[in-house]
């Protein structure tokens, strides 16, 4: 799983073009291990993603090379869309099956219409408190860090947006200890923000039982799809002369922003980071959220700029364009 990068002086893969390479992220693997594989066969340190998976989950995760990290920024506020499958009738330390077991109540009188009924105060713009076992930093220290320190972390509740929660199937059976549970299969289309470990808790608040995540997969991070993603082994295999291959700039922003087709002038003019007339774009090939800049190309086709509405100028936030 050794992600490193060739010392200086040994034989290396030629550098990849700037894109993005949108991988199938195995069970197991953090993201940053991703990013260190990714590294040696990109050919450059010059790697990132957009938005961290849990090692437990799989899936779609969007990884950026050269100046297409400078997308990423963007790519992360996009909505995501997941498989995942909730065990009712037991919570645990952090919401999912790695934690520790903190209540086994049973599930033996939840039914899947009790679920669905339920979902419908998870669904829609809600606020909710992320897993105390998360990312997110409190006073310069990432809040997992303090919980496995032994501190007790409170989460403030933030703003997100459930767009879908759909019931699946519902197994009814027994948990290692004997406990009735019940396995839900559900899918989740969110705002970039939403903890699904997080849905799954109140989930089980809601009906009383007590709920965490058994499993997690992310199927799509805007309009980077599982059906496009490649798998690291695969990828590997790429000979070790040949550069690796990559979702180029300009096809990879007309993927998930919406798009705005430019004139020379127009193009040049971002290119010395100039304002320009807005102009209201072609809507993104996925649902986005309104914030989302506006992907801008010029007339070779070539991403250009990401744009932001002013009143009724254009201004770019990020200019790829060379002067």
């Amino acid at each position: 799983m050794s992600g490193a990068v060739p010392a200086r002086g040994a034989q290396r893969r030629p550098t990849a073009a700037d894109g993005l390479v949108v991988v199938d992220k195995p069970q197991g693997w953090t993201s940053h291990d991703v990013v260190a594989r990714m590294r040696r066969l990109a050919g450059t340190r010059k790697v990132g993603h957009a938005g961290t998976l849990d090692p437990m989950a799989t899936g779609v995760l969007v990884l950026g090379i050269g100046r297409a990290t400078r997308l990423l920024t963007y790519v992360v506020g996009a909505d995501k869309e997941y498989t995942a499958t909730i065990r009712l009738g037991q919570a645990t330390t952090t919401d999912d099956a790695e934690g520790e077991l903190l209540a086994s109540v049973g599930a033996a009188g939840v039914s899947l219409d009790k679920v669905r009924a339920a979902v419908q105060s998870l669904t829609g713009p809600i606020l909710q408190v992320p897993s105390a076992v998360s990312a997110i930093k409190v006073d310069g220290q990432r809040a997992y860090a303090r919980v496995r320190a032994g501190e007790d972390v409170e989460l403030a509740e933030r703003p997100v947006t459930v767009a879908r929660f759909d019931v699946h199937q519902g197994r009814p059976g027994a948990a290692q200890d004997g406990t009735t549970v019940l396995d839900v299969d559900v899918t989740v289309v969110c705002s970039s923000g939403t903890y699904i470990r997080a849905l799954a808790r109140d989930l089980g608040r809601s009906l009383g039982v007590g709920g965490h995540l058994t499993a997690l997969r992310r199927t799509r991070v805007g309009g980077y799809a599982l059906e496009h993603a490649a798998d690291l082994e695969e990828l590997a295999q790429t000979p070790d002369d040949v550069p690796l291959a990559v979702l180029g700039l300009a096809d990879a922003a007309r993927a998930t922003f919406a798009s705005r087709e430019l004139s020379e002038p127009e193009a040049r003019a971002l290119s010395y980071g100039q304002r320009i007339d807005w102009v209201a774009p072609a809507a993104a090939p996925v649902d986005a959220r309104e914030d989302l800049p506006v992907a801008a190309f010029g007339p070779d086709g070539s991403l250009a700029a990401l744009l932001q509405q002013r009143g009724e100028k254009a201004v770019p936030v990020l200019v790829f364009a060379p002067a």
